[in-house]
């Protein structure tokens, strides 16, 4: 099988397909990044919902989510954005963990894994 490799960089790609699986590497704010939480979460999921189209996927076909935010207490914001992105009737699993992240500009980061 091959392997398809979408922006990839010296230390990582942006997304890996393999198959008819497609992983994306943690998104990061790049416009937004020290600005609230939200608008954070608004600009990753754009950035997701392109790296998806790219590999011919699209966020009905997230299997699996993993959010890393910096603190907790955010939650329910950052919940505002994905509840009104995500798929209606095409939830995927996901969890959500607080961590400290590479820069303290960023206050959130998602990984996904999609079906093509």
């Amino acid at each position: 099988m091959t392997i398809q490799r979408i922006k990839p960089g010296p230390r990582m790609s942006g997304a890996v397909v393999h198959g008819n699986t497609v992983y994306l590497a943690g998104q990061v704010a790049n416009t937004t990044a020290g600005k609230s939480v939200a608008e954070q979460t608004t600009e990753i999921l754009a950035i997701i919902d392109a790296l998806l189209a790219e590999a011919g996927s699209d966020k009905s076909k997230i299997l699996m989510a993993n959010i890393w935010l910096t603190d907790m207490g955010t939650f329910q914001e950052m919940n505002a954005v994905w509840d009104s992105w995500v798929s209606a009737g095409n939830t995927p699993a996901r969890a959500t963990v607080e961590a400290k992240l590479a820069a303290p500009a960023f206050k959130v980061e998602i990984a996904v894994i999609a079906a093509k």
